[in-house]
């Protein structure tokens, strides 16, 4: 019989015996795994481009076939940690070709790379199988999972906040390239050399360019919801470039609206160079795009899907590229790639690429940095061009802090004392990004050029081409377009003139011509003398002076200007007859004022005598027919102007409004007073309308101009109100296209002028003719009014008689009942410079001398 002890002593021993072979075993096998568990593989290093040598920030690093990953910062920096025996890593970014490099498994391994641009091109997807497939948006995961983005764009988009705040770092460049090598070896040229870059990267290809322009900024912004306001408040600025031979007040702010001022993906329609494109994740955006699920990427913590799209059709303002789409739940855009294809009808543009990165901050994606680059020429394959690129960096954003209250009151646009900040030091040490070192020369090589006695003569020489005025010391003699001129009752006409420049005196300005007509024998001249208050040139936005003018020149009744300034060759020509003309001899004392707000208005008081010339006669109505020689009028007028949110390019002798989406008003009220320097008339004349463009995405624009105007007092025709006929070949949006001169006048009249601008919205969707890229206007003009039976001379004595046509020459008449009708329809960018218009009259052809239809033409280069 065994002894139950020691039983019991086996039992426990085979049971340590296996426990302890157990935690052998446990103990091997962690010893195993720790083998790579205790081990850490690192790498960090700097990405850049492999051509310029700047650092590329938001490159994914990530180690191969893990979700481990990082991405590089603002200078191109990365560090990636993690657990685990890796032997290789990987670099990828939107637009460069994918990286991978072996690297030391389990250890420290420093790794800088050069990444390559990759140019491409979207191209159309086509799903084949034994049968082709139509796209179709229904049933189609990829449109599915875009109708999810723009359920969710109010609350993804950066204005879901109530109060945002962030700063922002502004760059922009421009640069020719595609320069000859006739040029660039020539004799001219030789001495600018060192002004070129033999590093620039353009659509992915190394180009020798010649930078023009560099600017950068730093603001402070600031948005508040409701009320809606957003503030921006200037900290720094610099800016140089090589463009003296133009006047480059205002470019900056071209450049910036051309090149995507405020590029919002979130927006239905994206403005840029001139156009409004439609954004893919627009409301109706899968009526006009194709969408497709291209690939899904999977980064720490975030899973990604790539969407690729292409426009239905490629003549249309669309984009083609990529997005980035968060699978979190919020399908928000983490990154998108905006390109155009080469049938896009727009001219002169040979690319445009756009590249978007979102941060997350607090659960919201944020943009951080916004990239375009497009380049121009007048070829699109060859020949010299242009190329810029706009570079905006977004940091510092804080959600939900507002300001005090009164702090939104304030200007939107504002201004730290003095913004110009020249210091290398300051710039190295606040920009959030980084300037490749040709770029950092820029502004050191442009300080050399500009102390070149030889730059300094070529740039007069151009300026005076482009100009108009060629500056001599404190003097600039011009405008040199106007020296010669043809019409029927000057015959040829000489003219000469000039201005002063503040180098003459800032605050006391002289602008003086005279000219002579060798047909009508006559002496005319225009003096005029300012005197500004803020030191500012006359010429110059804002506008703050006095001005005392006399001038004594011929016109034709209703216009002070008979030549449209950019169509002038074009008005040489007329249709139909007129020999109405008027001599005019006027003294003004005014003042002028602009508001920083865009509020202006000038005050004057004139003396005004009219003379007819030509066949024009001023007729008494008495019975007694009675000719009277001149007509003289002393009038006090107030006008007043607001452009809210206008921005302007100065030209050397007026501004240029860039057309947006807000109205303009203008009112002038303008009273006549009897016996004061010889006058003869007490009226009142109120004027009035206002201008607004219409933005329809894929349709265009529409510009819409409301306009009213009343007489009251007894007055003779040449004070009536003329209404603005245009007979010459050349379109004049402004004026009535199929009237004579001086064939209407009225007392008080309203009208409506449209025109709508399809931008090749029909045509291009035409076969045989899409490629021409014409594009299609159509215009409608009304206006309704009539006179006063106190200033209708068949009803009333004491006036003038109705000038009456002879010799295939109009009479006047007034507006009856019906209204004056006209109505157009044109085809624009015929061989990029050419618009030809039909115009139809479709009333008072009765008249003589008219015709129901005509054809306008305008001459200028179409964007």
């Amino acid at each position: 019989m065994r002894n139950p002890d020691g039983f019991r002593g086996y039992y426990h021993l085979k049971k340590l015996i296996f426990l302890f072979l157990i935690s052998l075993s446990l103990n091997v096998s962690a010893q195993q795994n720790n083998v790579a568990g205790d081990k850490q593989t690192q790498v960090s290093g700097r990405v850049t481009d492999a051509v310029s040598g700047a650092p590329l920030p938001f490159i994914r690093v990530a180690f191969t076939g893990s979700s481990y990953s990082t991405s590089t910062d603002n200078h191109g920096n990365y560090s990636l940690t993690a657990p685990g025996l890796f032997s290789e890593v990987s670099f990828s970014s939107m637009g460069y070709m994918a990286e991978r490099r072996k690297i030391n498994p389990g250890q420290v391994n420093n790794l800088s790379v050069k990444l390559r641009y990759a140019e491409t091109q979207l191209k159309e997807v086509k799903i084949t199988s034994g049968k082709s497939k139509r796209y179709r948006n229904k049933g189609n995961p990829a449109v599915e999972l875009i109708q999810q983005v723009i359920d969710r764009k109010d609350q993804n988009r950066m204005q879901s906040s109530n109060y945002l705040q962030y700063d922002l770092y502004e760059r922009i460049g421009l640069s020719f390239f595609n320069l000859s090598d006739k040029f660039m070896n020539g004799r001219f040229f030789s001495k600018y050399k060192f002004m070129l870059d033999s590093t620039s990267k353009i659509n992915g290809q190394t180009k020798i360019s010649l930078p023009a322009f560099f600017s950068e900024k730093l603001s402070e912004n600031y948005y508040r919801k409701d009320p809606s306001k957003s503030i921006q408040v200037l900290k720094a600025q610099r800016q140089t470039n090589i463009l003296k031979f133009i006047d480059t007040a205002g470019l900056e702010i071209y450049l910036n609206r051309l090149y995507g001022n405020n590029i919002d993906i979130y927006t239905n329609n994206i403005f840029i160079i001139n156009r409004q494109f439609l954004s893919p994740i627009a409301n109706h955006s899968p009526d006009f795009y194709k969408f497709f699920i291209t690939d899904t990427i999977k980064t720490s913590p975030e899973k990604l899907i790539e969407i690729s799209f292409t426009p239905r059709n490629t003549g249309d303002i669309l984009f083609e590229g990529k997005l980035y789409v968060t699978m979190d739940g919020s399908y928000a855009v983490k990154a998108c790639e905006l390109n155009v294809n080469k049938d896009i009808n727009i001219n002169f543009m040979r690319s445009l690429k756009i590249q978007q990165d979102f941060k997350r901050d607090s659960g919201h994606y944020f943009l951080f940095k916004s990239n375009v680059q497009a380049d121009f020429g007048l070829f699109k394959d060859k020949g010299m061009a242009i190329f810029g690129e706009r570079t905006a960096v977004f940091t510092n954003y804080k959600q939900n802090a507002p300001q005090p209250a009164a702090f939104y009151e304030g200007k939107d646009q504002q201004t730290v004392e003095n913004p110009s900040q020249n210091d290398t030091a300051y710039w190295a040490l606040h920009r959030p990004d980084t300037l490749t070192r040709r770029q950092v020369a820029v502004y050191a090589n442009i300080t050399k050029l500009e102390r070149m006695p030889a730059f300094k003569r070529d740039t007069w020489i151009a300026s005076t081409l482009t100009g108009g005025y060629a500056a001599v010391g404190p003097v600039q003699l011009g405008p040199l377009g106007s020296t010669y001129a043809y019409d029927s009752q000057e015959g040829s006409r000489l003219q000469i003139g000039g201005r002063t420049t503040p180098q003459f005196n800032k605050t006391v300005y002289l602008e003086d011509h005279i000219a002579y007509g060798f047909r009508d024998q006559q002496v005319k001249y225009n003096l005029n003398t300012y005197l500004s208050l803020n030191q500012v040139s006359p010429f110059r936005y804002p506008r703050n002076y006095f001005k005392l003018s006399y001038r004594y020149d011929a016109d034709l009744p209703g216009h002070s200007l008979t030549v449209i300034p950019e169509q002038a060759a074009l008005t040489s020509f007329s249709t139909g007859k007129t020999d109405y003309w008027l001599y005019n001899k006027t003294y003004t004392v005014a003042y002028v004022r602009d508001f920083e707000n865009h509020f202006s208005f000038n005050i004057a008081f004139r003396n005004w005598n009219q003379q007819p010339a030509g066949t024009l006669e001023f007729r008494s109505n008495n019975g007694d027919n009675k000719l009277i020689h001149n007509l003289t009028a002393t009038e006090l007028e107030l006008n007043m102007r607001y452009a809210p949110h206008e921005q302007i390019i100065q030209g050397t002798e007026e501004r240029h409004t860039i057309r947006s989406r807000f109205p303009i008003f203008n009112l002038q009220i303008t009273h006549g007073f009897k016996d004061v320097f010889n006058s003869s008339y007490t009226y009142n004349n109120i004027d009035a309308n206002i201008y607004k463009r219409f933005y329809f995405s894929q349709l265009g624009y529409a510009d819409i101009t409301l306009l009213g105007n009343i007489t009251t007092g007894k007055v003779p025709f040449p004070l009536l109100n003329i209404l603005r006929a245009n007979q010459s070949i050349a379109y004049d949006a402004n004026a009535y296209n199929k009237m004579n001169y001086l064939e209407f006048v009225s007392d008080h009249y309203i009208g409506l002028n449209y025109t709508q601008a399809f931008n090749g919205f029909i045509l291009n969707k035409i076969p045989l003719i899409r490629h021409l890229k014409w594009r299609e206007f159509l215009s409608v003009k009304v206006l309704y009014g009539g006179i006063r039976e106190e200033n209708n001379p068949l009803l009333s004595k004491n006036l003038y008689q109705f000038p009456v046509a002879s010799n295939g020459s109009n009479g006047t008449f007034s507006l009856g009942s019906t209204p004056y009708v006209e109505g157009g329809v044109g085809i624009g960018n015929i061989f990029k410079f050419l618009r030809i218009d039909v115009i139809k009259r479709f009333n008072y052809l009765d008249h003589p001398a008219v015709s129901p239809y005509g054809v306008k033409l305008g001459f200028r280069p179409h964007l």
